[in-house]
């Protein structure tokens, strides 16, 4: 028996790509399904995207590429990242991949986006050449379209000024805050990872912009003990009961992606939402519950309710960062794929 369960909702994330393309009046949108779709499982959510109107698909290496070129035969399918060495570029160039050049060597016979710094500060180039042939778009990366949107607008028009005599070319700046934020980003195209799963990229509620997660995780208690005042459960004692308290032990940890700092956060027990309490295990931790329950009751980590982004302000990081941790391997969870 499995320990806890993913479900993935690929009806969700179709309605959360025909939401984001009703933001962009007729820009294309393409799915950013790196890291595993971002924990969601890379080709089951890059078919539903396509399905649901995406033209595009961007990852973050040439295996990933790879891997998606084996499924979508003739979808466009852009690698984000460097390429590791003169034989990976050769397979791109075999598989159609096209590429984006961060430096100014541009390899013969593939499809490239040259990619302009305007603030990021980490891949891209300085200054704009002149694009040969092989080069079908440009592109950049906006820094603070989530929490800054005075610098993304500097950003989006030193993008605009140093590639308006090349605009016959595919122009795409956006991120998932930005298109949902920053209309004058939309360019040709946008790249939306976070959004698509139903995930904030302002880590707040995502319902607010009319998205809805993707993904849920459930389990159950595993045993269920009353702590009698000075008792306390896991390690470090970090929690010690004053008063009588019954808590639950969850068969889920930091193995399995909740992670060692989610302590203090609140999943729901029973559709009840109940505190972590004490130290966050590799394999378990405990929930303080408000009364006795039975071993088995179900236990919601994440989704129906329990949000990632109330999971990441406990733990000081974003949404995605929490999804990609999820350990879906057949020792750990059982994964299901819905199509609603």
């Amino acid at each position: 028996m499995h320990r806890s369960e993913i479900n993935v909702d690929l009806g969700a994330l179709r309605r959360n790509v025909r939401t984001l393309l009703r933001a962009l009046e007729g820009s294309e949108l393409w799915a950013v399904v790196k890291a595993n779709g971002y924990g969601h499982g890379m080709v089951d959510v890059a078919g539903a995207a396509l399905g649901a109107g995406a033209t595009g698909l961007c990852v973050a290496t040439i295996p990933e590429g790879l891997a998606l070129r084996s499924e979508f035969r003739v979808e466009r399918i852009l690698v984000l990242g460097p390429a590791s060495s003169t034989r990976e570029v050769a397979y791109a160039r075999d598989a159609g991949l096209e590429l984006a050049i961060a430096q100014e060597e541009i390899p013969d016979g593939v499809r490239v986006h040259l990619k302009l710094d305007t603030g990021m500060g980490r891949y891209g180039l300085s200054e704009l050449p002149a694009p040969p042939a092989e080069v079908v778009g440009l592109m950049t990366h906006l820094a603070t379209a989530d929490v800054d949107l005075d610098f993304a607008r500097v950003q989006l028009e030193r993008f605009r000024a140093a590639t308006e005599a090349y605009s016959d070319l595919t122009r795409h700046a956006a991120n998932s805050a930005a298109t949902l934020r920053l209309p004058e980003s939309h360019f040709d195209a946008v790249r939306c990872g976070v959004a698509i799963y139903g995930l904030s990229p302002f880590n707040t509620d995502p319902s607010e912009d009319g998205l809805e997660p993707v993904l849920s995780w459930q389990t159950f208690l595993a045993q269920v003990k009353l702590l009698q005042p000075g008792d306390s459960t896991g390690y470090g004692r970090r929690f010690v009961a004053k008063e009588p308290t019954w808590i639950g032990i969850v068969p889920v940890g930091y193995g399995d992606g909740f992670r060692r700092d989610l302590t203090g956060t609140e999943v729901r027990v029973a559709g009840e939402s109940r505190p972590v309490v004490g130290t966050i295990s590799m394999d378990s931790f405990a929930v303080k519950l408000d009364r006795e329950l039975p071993v088995g009751t179900p236990v919601v980590l994440l989704g129906h309710g329990v949000l990632a982004e109330a999971h990441a302000g406990v733990a000081g990081t974003i949404n995605y960062e929490l999804v990609c941790g999820v350990e879906t391997g057949p020792l750990r969870a059982r994964r299901t794929v819905m199509d609603g």
